[in-house]
């Protein structure tokens, strides 16, 4: 069973591309539980006429026991300006959220998506004790698409054209798109550009701009989550960044930041070590420094 914890946008959106592929059963759980089941009635009519699945909503936590994945989208509020603005009051509700799910599906495979990510993936973490590599924050894959697209945007060229893009560190003003080991047509990405400065703004105030033209994004986040969700029901390995707490990888410790990962049925198998330059090292290293920071900040 699949099991979403906030039905929103991104979480209904998740909730949907789950139940039109046929991946699992899925409960959506909402505090307002009218939100929940009102979202897995619309979503229902999207079952496959052949699949054996069903969605429910509900507001009662018990109903995760026996959930394989549990994905957590729940939000206390609108963030506008940064996905920090809301830092306390999401770093309380994930430790609650954490605690009742220490007493119902302790052993599921955790997806976070609700923000600030980083600090998020770390505290469910802490508070649940949970193992690290089975609580995934979703985001760095999401920063990556946009990191493909402004590329593809910048050089007019098909995205299908480039390969090893890679944003890592934080999902916020500080992430850390990789273009030392990018191939556009199997050339060097540096071959093509004059500088990074402009794709990198563009990449970090993605966010921003989308906001011009809708309330927030839901799509990218949704599709970015399932294929995590595929890959591990479906015993399929696949290699993204992703947030999840560190021991030592990348010289940092107590910390959770986006890192290059390989995912399987049992969650993050490997932390995978790619190669920097001196600029992406260094950003790397102050993007970390700022999620400590905003952990250390915490009134615990």
């Amino acid at each position: 069973m699949i099991s979403i914890v906030g039905s929103g946008r991104v979480g209904a959106s998740v909730a949907f591309l789950c139940v039109s592929n046929g991946l699992d059963d899925v409960l959506l759980v909402n505090r307002n539980k009218d939100k929940a089941i009102g979202e897995a009635l619309d979503i229902a009519s999207a079952i496959p006429a052949n699949s054996e699945f069903s969605i429910r909503g509900t507001d009662d936590y018990s109903q995760l026991s026996g959930s394989d994945i549990v994905v957590i989208t729940a939000s206390v509020g609108v963030y506008m300006k940064d996905r920090t603005e809301n830092m306390e009051l999401q770093v309380k509700m994930i430790k609650e959220i954490a605690q009742k799910i220490k007493r119902h599906c302790p052993f599921a495979i955790f997806l976070i998506v609700s923000n600030p990510l980083d600090v998020l993936t770390y505290f469910f973490q802490k508070e649940s004790n949970v193992p690290r590599f089975k609580v995934i924050g979703i985001a760095s894959s999401l920063d990556t698409s946009r990191f493909r697209y402004c590329i593809s945007e910048t050089l007019s060229v098909p995205q299908s054209s480039i390969s090893n893009a890679l944003v890592l560190g934080e999902h916020g003003d500080s992430m850390v798109p990789v273009f030392s080991g990018v191939l556009v047509g199997g050339n060097p990405l540096f071959s093509m550009i004059d500088s990074r400065e402009s794709i990198t703004e563009d990449v970090r105030s993605y966010w921003k701009k989308l906001r011009n033209f809708k309330s927030r994004s839901q799509f990218g986040i949704a599709k970015n989550t399932f294929d995590v969700i595929d890959s591990i029901l479906h015993k399929k390995e696949i290699s993204i960044p992703a947030s999840v707490v560190l021991e030592g990888e990348y010289g940092e410790n107590d910390v959770s930041m986006g890192v290059p990962v390989k995912i399987d049925q049992n969650g993050i198998f490997e932390i995978q070590k790619v190669k920097l330059d001196d600029i992406e090292s260094s950003s790397l290293k102050k993007s970390s420094e700022k999620i400590r920071n905003y952990i250390q900040s915490i009134h615990t």
